[in-house]
């Protein structure tokens, strides 16, 4: 069992909630106008910003499938895990996303190509489409083991 996540639950950073589509939906929404944004801010040399809304693009996408399933976290990291530990989902890009967005966001001594957010943005689309496809595919009694794998961190 991943200790940070049994940290989390202890500190009621994330809950056991009643499934919502409406609030999935409503974070799918996110996740689209988050890549939306990252295009648009690209073409006006705003890299650093647009490195931020892939890095949101990929969360957001992600909180989706957390709130579908019956799961609120309050963690961008315990989010993260959650991917891995609980839905077994490949998790390193958004894992490399968010180390980049701090990066770009917080520190001044890196440098940042128009490349190489380009290529972000595909490793972004290509993430949230892999998302999508696994949210399309759940049935409701995945929904609910995948609820239960988390319960046995309670």
């Amino acid at each position: 069992m991943n200790k940070f996540i049994t940290k989390l639950i202890k500190e009621e950073k994330i809950t056991l909630i009643d499934p919502s589509e409406e609030i999935a939906e409503s974070y799918h929404q996110k996740s689209r106008n988050s890549l939306k944004a990252a295009e648009i801010l690209i073409t006006q040399d705003l890299l650093e910003e647009a490195t931020s809304m892939t890095y949101y693009s990929m969360y957001n996408k992600a909180t989706a499938l957390l709130y579908l399933v019956g799961i609120k976290c309050e963690n961008h990291t315990g989010t993260i895990i959650l991917l891995k530990e609980i839905f077994e989902i490949d998790n390193k890009e958004i894992k490399d996303a968010k180390k980049e967005r701090i990066d770009k966001q917080y520190y001044t001594e890196f440098k940042i190509s128009k490349e190489q957010v380009e290529q972000q943005i595909e490793t972004t689309k290509e993430f949230t489409d892999q998302l999508n496809y696994f949210i399309e595919n759940l049935t409701e009694e995945q929904k609910k083991q995948y609820k239960e794998r988390l319960e046995e961190y309670f």
